[in-house]
């Protein structure tokens, strides 16, 4: 047994000014920690999903050798903490260390190295003397003796790092900060650019997940958002597609309850582009199936508008309605946070309102990520 309580299925409910919300579930800790087990509840307060480095992405394909990373992250529910790497797309050992959090020395099994297999994870204890707020900035400075060859990482944080001293938006193999404190929702966010945080600044903390956080006080959301994402499809650049991904990237985490999955515009104006609505709606089908599975309570989110971006055409914009439909009537998800009617202009549904867009057409700015995020509505939280 897993450990989760099954899934409950909800409702769609509309705020007053017609948006759909959410209910997600609150953390159970016996339930998240598994029956019987001791020790403190850990959820992912931070994370980031992986993918391999591409010729162009010289610094993660090339490798490290006595490198050292230093990571800063905006953090979700505080408490004491512990770390996550991985090297999901690694072909030989990493060895890992020292690492520091805030300052503290980060252990392994009590030692202050160790080795990241290819392909696995590697979870650090927890941080002695280390508990940190909710909303709290974290530090990791993280020695990688080397040589490591190709490292896997995430492209673009729309956060500022360093490797050897040189600012980067890009952070090698750590992929979670896990901590004890969380209060409310625990949730993971399966989704593309717009999760991520393109059309938002860096180091401003502004993309929607961030915003959720902050609004649902002591509630952990794992941002696992890539750029240029699909459902469908997997690309060199992108990553894996959803489906590809989910075990390792949704799955994978501790103590979760929720996954909102927010994926399919990629699959739509990506060439080749999808031109009925029934791969994606199948492919939205097997996610639930999969979160179900593992007892989790998984929330689908409506594809928002984008024209005015290069590869919208009436067309697409026709399929996008079509899935939309679909999804807030046919079942799909137990919830559905109808993120198109969050961002549309009422009076030309198939673009953004323009106060919401960051200038392409497809990316919210700030204030779009904010409707976002209002849409999941904590009146409705369970």
């Amino acid at each position: 047994m897993n450990g989760r309580r099954p899934a409950r299925r909800g409702v769609l409910y509309a705020t007053a000014a017609g948006v759909a919300a959410v209910a997600v579930g609150a953390p159970n800790a016996r339930a998240a920690q598994g029956t019987g087990s001791a020790g403190p509840l850990w959820t992912a307060s931070w994370a980031t999903a992986q993918t391999a480095p591409t010729a162009s992405d010289r610094v993660a394909a090339a490798g490290l050798t006595d490198g050292v990373c230093t990571s800063f992250l905006r953090l979700s529910a505080g408490g004491r903490v512990r770390l996550r790497y991985a090297n999901a797309f690694g072909t030989a050992p990493v060895l890992v260390g020292p690492v520091t959090a805030d300052g503290r020395p980060v252990t392994f099994a009590g030692r202050d190295q160790e080795w990241l297999a290819a392909g696995a994870t590697l979870t650090s204890d927890a941080v002695e003397g280390l508990r940190v707020a909710d909303g709290a900035r974290l530090s990791v400075r993280t020695r990688l003796p080397g040589p490591t060859g190709p490292l896997s990482f995430h492209r673009n944080t729309h956060a500022w790092h360093t490797v050897d001293g040189v600012r980067t938006r890009s952070v090698l193999l750590l992929t979670g900060v896990e901590t004890t404190g969380a209060r409310g929702p625990v949730l993971a966010v399966l989704g593309d650019s717009i999760a991520e945080g393109v059309g938002t600044p860096d180091d401003a903390d502004m993309r929607w997940p961030d915003q959720l956080a902050r609004r649902l006080g002591g509630s952990a959301v794992a941002n696992l958002g890539i750029s240029g994402n699909r459902l469908l499809r997997d690309d060199p650049r992108f990553g894996p597609s959803g489906q590809a991904r989910f075990d390792r990237d949704v799955l994978g985490l501790p103590g979760l309850r929720t996954a909102l999955v927010h994926l399919g515009v990629n699959d739509l104006q990506h060439p080749p582009g999808q031109s009925e609505p029934a791969p994606v709606l199948a492919g939205y089908r097997q996610l639930a199936l999969r979160a179900r599975g593992a007892g989790l309570r998984v929330v689908g989110a409506t594809i928002t508008p984008f024209e005015g971006w290069t590869r919208w055409s009436p067309e697409l914009d026709s399929v996008r309605r079509r899935i939309n439909r679909a999804v807030l009537t046919g079942g799909i998800f137990d919830a559905v946070a109808d993120f198109d009617a969050a961002l549309r202009d009422p009076g030309r549904p198939s673009r953004m309102l323009p106060a919401y867009d960051s200038g392409d057409g497809l990316h919210p700015g700030p204030s779009g990520h904010k409707a976002l995020a209002d849409a999941v509505d904590r009146r409705r939280l369970l």
